[in-house]
């Protein structure tokens, strides 16, 4: 009788995951032959999206059960939404070297539901103001640590010089619930605007969203890049690296990439301020993270969790600063790397990023009360699709096709017909 010889082999599970094309992502990409070296058996299959484009197909993924993905790289805005639905798997033994007690308070809360955390940080950021100390120091102008918009406007306007293409301000414009109207919310919340009052009624018509708009399209008229309407987080990022802002205010993440001397051409002459306000107590500030999650669909579950353990580990933050130095680690997910004196030697922008994470009031966003939470969106549901529609109306006004009177105009009826057919108005 012939004795058969079997050699066991492990076989290789393939999980594929959905990420943004943000600079902290593409890296993470590059520096993934460390996880696969450590798990030979996992294979790594990337979808790298732009970001509307990556909220668009993960929602519809793991709305309609799709099963595309393994691993996606959600918002803040989605995590307590799709647990509460049952959509995301809990991350709730990602191992005894995780700490997940390291995490940033504010930024833990936002990924857990009833207790359970169901997305784990890759970067956190709030918004602060990044300027060039070159160009107000040649203007006369001192940055406050704390600016209003009045500031930023005069200030802005001082240092365009469009014969040479600097323009005084980028922001974005570019139409989304987390592109444009990121920015706009916040920006409206400082200015005492609200989406909704504590009836859901919708309030798009009411004086402070005009105040909010007008400001917003006048400044970007006179001071912003030639076709601003199109521009998001990226497109201004390339624009402040190559020395055509004087001020960009957006992502505190973007900081590591303008003071970047391989990346940006303006490294040495950049400073920091606290998102402006408006007088009325609340700053043009947000809190938001990338983050990833397994949804419930995945049948790569261990694999998943495998991996995002990696990602999102001090020992990534480690590696990172090993081969990129600290200033480029991702920020804003733990708190020992705010105490980290290698940090904050390398990172000038280290404390305003906390500061203004700190700051970040999401479960009290607005000057009046509201019914709802989310410093740069509303979390419910139907925000995804009123944000989005209300940035096409915010874009158009700022690109001039439609006045700022009609994209309100337009926005309000938008969004009192989405409220009613979900049935918070009658």
């Amino acid at each position: 009788m012939l004795l058969a010889t079997c050699s066991v082999l492990h076989a290789e599970t393939t999980i594929t995951i959905a990420t943004v094309n943000n600079g902290d992502m593409i890296r993470m990409q590059k520096l993934a032959d460390d996880f696969t070296s450590k798990n030979p058996d996992i294979k790594l299959d990337w979808v790298t999206l732009e970001e509307n484009v990556l909220r668009q197909r993960v929602t519809t993924d793991i709305a309609t059960k799709g099963g595309q993905y393994d691993v996606m790289t959600i918002g803040n805005y989605e995590a307590p939404i799709w647990a509460e639905r049952g959509w995301l798997l809990p991350l709730n033994d990602l191992g005894a070297d995780y700490d997940v007690d390291d995490l940033l308070p504010s930024i833990r809360s936002a990924l857990t539901y009833d207790g359970t955390l169901y997305a784990a940080p890759f970067y956190g950021e709030s918004a602060m103001v990044m300027y060039r100390t070159d160009l107000f120091k040649k203007a006369g102008l001192e940055m406050p640590k704390e600016p209003t918009w009045t500031f930023i406007g005069d200030a802005a306007r001082k240092i365009t010089d469009k014969d040479n293409e600097i323009y005084g301000i980028c922001l974005r414009g570019k139409a989304g619930w987390g592109e444009n109207m990121a920015l706009l919310t916040a920006m409206a919340d400082s200015f005492g605007a609200k989406w909704f009052d504590m009836n859901w009624q919708p309030q798009l018509d009411s004086q402070a969203w005009k105040d909010t708009l007008t400001f917003y399209v006048d400044l970007m008229k006179d001071a912003g890049p030639v076709g601003a309407s199109s521009n998001g987080f990226n497109e201004n990022l390339a624009l402040f690296q190559s020395g055509k802002c004087g001020m960009w205010i957006d992502a505190t993440v973007a900081a590591s990439f303008v003071t970047n001397p391989k990346e940006s051409q303006v490294a040495d002459e950049v400073g920091f301020a606290l998102a402006p306000d408006n007088g009325l107590g609340k700053r043009t500030n947000w809190l938001w993270s990338w983050n990833l999650a397994i949804p419930a669909g995945t049948k790569k579950e261990e694999a998943a969790k495998k991996f995002i353990a990696w990602a999102t580990s001090k020992d990534y933050l480690k590696m990172v600063a090993e081969k990129e130095g600290w200033a480029n680690v991702p920020p804003g997910t733990r708190t020992s790397l705010y105490e980290n004196p290698k940090y904050k030697e390398a990172a000038p922008f280290a404390q305003m990023t906390l500061e203004s994470i700190n700051s970040a009031d999401p479960m009290n966003p607005t000057v009046d009360k509201v019914p709802y939470v989310g410093a740069q969106f509303v979390a419910i549901p139907e925000f995804q699709s009123i944000g989005t529609a209300v940035g096409q109306q915010f874009s158009a006004a700022l690109a001039g096709s439609i006045s700022v009177d009609q994209a309100l105009e337009n926005s309000q009826r938008f969004a009192e017909r989405e409220m009613k057919k979900a049935g918070y108005i009658k």
